[in-house]
């Protein structure tokens, strides 16, 4: 039986167009887990700008919370890779937490389809300048909150009320540690930016 010359294009055309790459920021306060959610879920030698913590940074970084374990800093940015099936590529890029690195943001967001702001639900207060970042610059992005050894403190509904993001942005219980559940943050990310564009194609 002979092909359907439409058939046929469509493929070639599909064939042509190849896999699709997008570029993902993992944002968030200091000692959130970034780092950790980009070398946990990269499926390259992730890039990393980790330096040991000096005396430098006392009095600046409050390293309290998160305890002696908190060795290094990042003071530029991560970078990993990782694919979600065949045809799309993330590229993550992680931003350095602390606000005097802050000025990098804007050369690291360019062109992003879409964010997760990782939250440490015991300092819910350092997150909020990442998300009036993304609301600001009308990225989409995901709350995301890092289960540190199993413990959450507060509820998504309940983080939702303290950040008061919109109805439609996700808000999900993550452990930066686990691969499979940074790729369901990551697939999160991509259907929440895919809805908002179909909602402003719509609007256009």
């Amino acid at each position: 039986m002979a092909s359907n010359p439409s058939d046929t294009a469509t493929a070639a055309t599909e064939t042509r167009r190849g896999p699709t790459s997008v570029k993902i920021v993992v944002a968030g306060g200091f000692g959130v887990g970034k780092t950790t959610m980009v070398t946990a879920v990269t499926e390259i030698t992730p890039f990393t700008t980790e330096v040991p913590m000096t005396e430098a940074s006392l009095g600046v970084d409050d390293t309290s919370i998160v305890g002696e374990r908190k060795t290094t800093t990042t003071v530029a940015m991560d970078f990993g890779r990782i694919s979600l099936g065949n045809d799309l590529y993330l590229y993550l890029f992680g931003t350095p937490g602390q606000e005097r690195f802050s000025f990098m943001w804007d050369d690291l967001t360019a062109g992003a389809v879409g964010a997760i702001v990782l939250v440490d639900s015991r300092r819910l207060a350092e997150c909020f300048d990442a998300v009036n970042y993304f609301e600001q610059r009308d990225i989409p992005f995901v709350v995301a909150l890092n289960c540190f050894d199993g413990n959450v403190l507060h509820s998504p509904d309940a983080v939702r009320q303290a950040l008061q993001v919109t109805e439609d942005t996700p808000v999900l219980l993550t452990d930066a540690r686990d691969k499979s559940q940074v790729k369901v943050a990551l697939a999160s990310v991509v259907r929440h930016a895919m809805a908002r564009a179909r909602g402003v194609a719509e609007v256009a």
